[in-house]
């Protein structure tokens, strides 16, 4: 846990311990699933119905409806996220993660909208937007029952950043056999989103809110590289990096007695000789190899870069 970065490794604590309070706190055992108490309290409701409150918004995203749901969504977290808020650095992230969450559940609640549109216009002959205070009215206790919870939102928008950010990493997808670049990673899973969206059989699944929170982070990413100097475009991105050159710089540095010599040195055989200075050498082109990408994006920003160069980027974060 140690090696999480200090945002993904918060949230992957929240979400675990807020869904051990709700499992705690219990609930009622409806046709073999649990409707647990704080889901109901907490968890994001239609706009339109009674239980609906703003805050729910937010509090959502920390909520889950099983250990499944909260495995794999934790999961996805720790893989990508933590790659994600190296990249740009902790408060960025933290935006950028709960931004897309937020954006989820309204993408979530105007799917709910048109659905309570349609399944009023069917049922009520001569129907207009103007009886549709009354029907949610007569129709509270069904309402009620619309409710989202999950971080899966927030979760599909990191998945997004990662695939922009490292669009030609190759990543594996089980059940595949063979790994796939990021960028078609994501598109895939949009795909699938998409299609199970359209889809005429529901699974009580939020798929539009999936959707929402790759939607909003794809335009936030956009924003950023369109406008590397404002707000957090470009400040946590260069704190990462002079973070990473300091790394580097610490282990190629030498000693401060390196250029004395002892008799011992002297007598070295000039075999060892020649390696230690092929060494040095091969760490001397390295280090100036990363210099340069840093100030390629310090000049130009991290988007001017080209795949080799966010690859080894990519790489030297990992050591």
């Amino acid at each position: 846990m140690r090696n999480i970065p200090t945002i993904t490794r918060n949230l992957l604590i929240i979400n675990v311990i807020v869904f051990l309070i709700t499992v705690f706190v219990g609930g009622e055992n409806i046709q073999g699933a649990i409707d647990y108490k704080l889901n109901d309290l907490f968890g994001l409701h239609f706009f339109m119905a009674p239980d609906f409150k703003i805050y729910q918004l937010v509090t959502y995203m920390f909520l889950h409806g099983g250990w499944d749901h909260l495995f794999f969504n934790m999961f996805a977290l720790w893989m990508f996220g933590c790659v994600v808020e190296r990249v740009w650095g902790p408060k960025k992230f933290l935006f950028y993660y709960l931004s897309c969450g937020v954006g989820a559940g309204l993408f979530q609640e105007l799917a709910q909208f048109g659905q309570f549109y349609m399944l009023a216009s069917e049922q009520i002959p001569n129907f207009s937007l103007s009886m549709l205070g009354a029907v949610a009215e007569n129709s509270a206790s069904m309402l009620n029952m619309w409710t989202t919870v999950g971080a899966s939102g927030a979760i599909y928008a990191i998945l997004l950043a990662f695939g922009m950010i490292f669009p030609e990493e190759r990543i594996f997808i089980f059940p595949l056999p063979i790994p796939i670049k990021a960028k078609w990673f994501v598109i895939i899973y949009a795909a699938i989103e998409l299609f199970s969206a359209l889809s005429t059989t529901g699974d009580g699944v939020a798929h539009l809110a999936h959707l929402g929170g790759m939607v909003f982070g794809f335009f936030m990413i956009r924003y950023w590289q369109k406008h590397p100097t404002q707000g957090y475009g470009k400040s946590q991105g260069e704190q990462f990096f002079d973070n990473l050159r300091n790394a580097w710089e610490k282990r190629t540095k030498k000693p401060a007695d390196s250029g004395r010599s002892t008799s011992h040195d002297r007598y070295t055989s000039t075999s060892t000789g020649n390696a230690d200075w092929d060494y040095n050498a091969r760490q001397q082109k390295e280090q100036e190899e990363i210099d340069r990408i840093l100030d390629k994006i310090r000049k130009s920003g991290y988007d001017s870069l080209t795949s080799e160069e966010k690859r080894k980027l990519f790489d030297q974060s990992k050591k």
